[in-house]
């Protein structure tokens, strides 16, 4: 029995996909209002669940020289305006315990990094927020070692847990995406959630930055959806060729609307609506 979890006028893990969406870090408010705008159109159009992602900071980099975002206040300031302009949920990801109180002034969603999964501080942390907690299984763990992660979560007094896969290191700077996954994770009670762009990141692959293959993202986000996957996860930009950050591995607009509308034609098919 997969719990659902209540956020604004939906549930995640109930009868309609939810997906979360938005541009790596944050780079400027034109790009994320630009973002805000279409993707809260398209999923209203699409009648799917939305949640506005973006990243104050990216803390886990190749090099000191990759782009991490605009830092948590200035960040967080944006999100704010993105919230309150587009009525919009928001998904960010914090990296050390101290973030955790700041960053739950904003979010609806407080988010785990997958290489900071097993980080007890952390988790504790984000948990004392009483907001939703989206933990990012770590690439160097098999889905039944969530449980005792999310267990951290629950006996800090807080049970708003969504689990999200974005693959199994394979070596070599590749990820492999195991769809059994999902249902393993889903018996543990949690709302799965598939990240479709961060699963085709090629780790270091471009020696001092990660690079990716932004043309499997579609067959990978159909599959995660046909294996009964309650929610997808995307990082959209308006021209990811520019992107500052994880560039290779995000989606643009156009891309965007042609994935969300067959995955959730999918979704409504796998699960009869």
């Amino acid at each position: 029995m997969i719990n659902t979890i209540k956020l604004k006028n939906f549930e995640i893990g109930k009868n309609k996909l939810t997906i979360l969406a938005g541009p790596c870090a944050i780079e400027s408010k034109d790009i994320l209002f630009k973002a805000a705008d279409y993707l809260k159109k398209l999923t209203s159009d699409l009648d799917i669940n939305f949640v506005f992602k973006a990243s104050y900071d990216k803390a886990n980099r190749s090099s000191l020289k990759s782009y991490r975002g605009l830092g948590i206040q200035k960040g967080l300031n944006l999100l704010s305006e993105v919230k309150k302009e587009f009525d919009v949920p928001i998904v960010t990801d914090i990296h050390n315990p101290d973030e955790a109180t700041m960053a739950a002034e904003v979010a609806d969603i407080i988010q785990i990094p997958a290489f900071l999964c097993r980080q007890t501080d952390l988790l504790v942390a984000a948990a004392k927020t009483n907001k939703i907690i989206n933990i990012k299984k770590g690439q160097f763990l098999a889905p039944n070692q969530m449980k005792s992660i999310a267990q951290k979560v629950i006996d800090s007094g807080n049970n708003q847990i969504t689990i999200t896969d974005r693959g199994v290191s394979f070596g070599y700077n590749n990820l492999v995406s195991d769809m059994r996954a999902i249902p393993i994770i889903q018996k543990m009670g949690f709302p799965v959630i598939f990240d479709a762009t961060h699963s085709v990141q090629l780790p270091g692959g471009s020696g001092d930055c990660s690079s990716g293959e932004r043309e499997f993202v579609p067959v990978l986000a159909k599959s995660a959806t046909a294996a009964g996957a309650n929610g997808l996860f995307f990082e959209v930009h308006p021209d990811p060729d520019s992107a500052l950050c994880d560039g290779p591995n995000m989606i643009n607009f156009a891309q965007a609307k042609e994935i969300f509308s067959i995955c959730n034609e999918i979704f409504m098919l796998v699960n009869k609506k």
